[in-house]
């Protein structure tokens, strides 16, 4: 399999616990640019709000991490969390569950402790009691655009009765686009017409029914609330800026997957396409144009009412 054509650009981790077929298995090189630009990206207030609800707890730090992949999740957060930290990271491939047990030994609470680390090997279906058993908060990162909303609506639901807080980190909105070099949005009409096409591309079934697509982060927001949740959101877009030498091997990616999702999406216009393709890619490799993709970062903290903060 090639880099060349993605099924999602965003969210290979997420895929791969999903226990999807993605058409595309990145690099460990891109796998670690992402997770560089997924820190610089993410709301350290919604993570700071989320030490605060756990600091205020007591015993231990009981976290749960669907699709955690490599662990980037992980490593973001154990460090900005207060400890005891006990994590259970649930994820359909057991050689990235390897890695990320792996590279957890190395890691420590923001008290300098080290951390409890057990992996799960399982899909991320049915939402079940061994799922989500001992545990105070459910974390995720680039994962909901790949789920259903009735996958969706029984996991928050089913936390909410738990009583559970919820950090879900780096939700694609489905929108992306170019920058020049001044980091001025530019869209021409192709751009639009390719856009489109990979937002309709994004909500097809991805094993759990029709995917959230772009729409994740807004029905996310809207499934918290209505389950009684204090919902915290934050705009967490990436910003790879022109003539970034290190982020264009990410960049070229990106475009190459947005290119395989719209022809995949089109397959009579390849040619219109095909063009599109190369006249960004040279774009990018002049260091004329950046990249800007959408994202958002949702903590839900349980209502004050009833035991527990």
């Amino acid at each position: 399999m090639s880099s060349q054509e993605p099924d999602s650009p965003f969210a290979l981790d997420a895929t791969q616990a999903l226990g999807l077929t993605p058409q595309a298995v990145f690099s460990p090189d891109w796998l670690e640019r992402r997770e560089a630009l997924d820190a610089r990206a993410r709301s350290h207030t919604l993570t700071g709000l989320a030490a605060d609800w756990l600091a205020a707890r007591a015993g231990p730090q009981r976290i749960l991490d669907l699709g955690c992949g490599t662990g980037s999740n992980l490593r973001f957060l154990a460090p900005r969390l207060p400890g005891p930290q006990q994590w259970r990271l649930v994820d359909h491939d057991s050689g990235l569950l390897a890695l990320a047990r792996h590279q957890a030994a190395r890691l420590r609470d923001v008290g300098g402790e080290r951390l409890s680390v057990a992996t799960c090997c399982r899909d991320l279906a049915p939402v079940d009691h061994a799922l989500l058993d001992e545990v105070d908060l459910v974390t995720a990162s680039a994962l909901f655009d790949l789920v259903s909303r009735a996958w969706a609506e029984i996991l928050v639901n089913t936390c909410g009765e738990r009583r559970q807080a919820m950090l879900f980190t780096l939700s694609v909105d489905g929108d992306w686009g170019f920058l020049n070099a001044a980091g001025e949005r530019l869209d021409d009409g192709e751009d639009i017409a390719v856009r489109t096409l990979f937002q309709t591309h994004q909500v097809r079934d991805k094993g759990l029914g029709q995917a959230l697509g772009g729409e994740a982060p807004a029905i996310l927001t809207t499934l918290a609330r209505e389950a009684g949740y204090r919902v915290e959101c934050a705009a967490t877009p990436w910003y790879l800026a022109a003539g970034d030498e290190e982020m264009l091997p990410l960049a070229r990616a990106l475009v190459d997957g947005w290119f395989a999702a719209a022809r995949d999406q089109a397959p009579g216009e390849e040619e219109r396409l095909q063009h599109w393709r190369e006249r960004r890619l040279a774009g990018l490799e002049r260091g004329e144009l950046g990249i800007t993709v959408g994202h958002l970062d949702l903590l839900a903290l349980p209502p004050l009412t009833g035991a527990g903060p």
